[in-house]
């Protein structure tokens, strides 16, 4: 198989060719612009590359049911340029091979499943948290779609008491992106992330409101493994934080192998920042089988 791989991001567009093993042979990145200066130069890049299909893993919302009729399109996104767009839809008119696509995280959930740390285990969760908050989810093999896809950056969280920032989303007063993505960071200490290392508040507040989304993530879809990504948790401190906090959050209700295991159990990502790129190359090969 030769397949063509898409992360749709709302900074950059990377895209790659590769195969079913996960052996990547071509790899560009482009800025995300307006779709009308973006797609074309993405169609231009597969156009000569002879791929059997194409994966996307894309920023959301964006219509995820195979059965809608608008699959493929971007809703409501902040990214105004691009509300609406048909993405699957217009590279499609011009590549004309099988597409599948879903959001970016299910796509780096997919990809350390196939790939990467999380092989061979049928329940997971895969987090980043960066710009904002995503989260991908697998249950039992498969992503987890229903009415849309998981929003589960925007669950609500009790403030920390020393916080004295707000949160910055324009939806919610206290939800989980809003007190603990980078810009709510930013905001809150007058410093990106990456400046704040050795600010010992600022970290505890941050493991505080992490430990906070996984316990409710845990207790309601009982993930098997749990994967952290995204610029804010390159700071390697916050993990034994995180996973001493749910350990305590969950005082004992719980009993599995797995949460006995924290150190395996709350883990990084683990393919060098390509688990987005690896998942769309694996939806790549699974639009392939199903066009069969």
């Amino acid at each position: 198989m030769r397949l063509g791989g898409l992360e749709a991001g709302g900074t950059k567009m990377v895209m790659c060719t590769g195969n079913e093993k996960g052996e990547i042979f071509e790899q560009m990145s482009i800025p995300t612009k307006t779709p009308t200066e973006t797609v074309p130069e993405i169609i231009k890049w597969f156009s000569d590359k002879n791929i059997d299909a194409l994966g996307i893993g894309c920023f959301g919302p964006i219509d995820v049911s195979p059965d809608s009729p608008t699959y493929g399109r971007i809703l409501e996104t902040p990214k105004l340029p691009w509300v609406h767009y048909d993405l699957l839809k217009e590279l499609q008119k011009d590549l004309k091979v099988p597409m599948k696509i879903d959001t970016d995280v299910n796509g780096s959930c997919l990809g350390e499943m196939v790939f990467g740390c999380a092989k061979g285990i049928d329940s997971v969760l895969y987090m980043t948290i960066g710009t904002g908050v995503g989260v991908g989810i697998c249950i039992g093999g498969n992503l987890v779609h229903g009415m849309l896809h998981p929003e589960a950056g925007h669950i609500i969280i009790n403030k920390h008491k020393e916080d004295n920032g707000n949160c910055i989303c324009p939806y919610h007063d206290s939800c989980f992106e809003g007190l603990a993505a980078g810009p709510s960071i930013e905001t809150r200490w007058g410093k990106k992330a990456y400046d704040l290392a050795d600010n010992d508040l600022a970290w505890e507040i941050e493991s505080e409101y992490i430990a906070q989304a996984l316990v409710n993530y845990i207790l309601t879809v009982s993930p098997k493994k749990i994967i952290l990504g995204g610029g804010v948790m390159h700071q390697e401190r916050l993990f034994p934080m995180v996973r001493k906090k749910v350990t305590k959050m969950l005082n004992g209700y719980l009993n599995t192998k797995e949460l006995k295991d924290m150190d395996n159990y709350i883990v990084p990502n683990s393919l060098n920042d390509n688990q987005g790129i690896l998942g769309a190359i694996e939806l790549g090969r699974q639009a392939l089988e199903e066009a069969k």
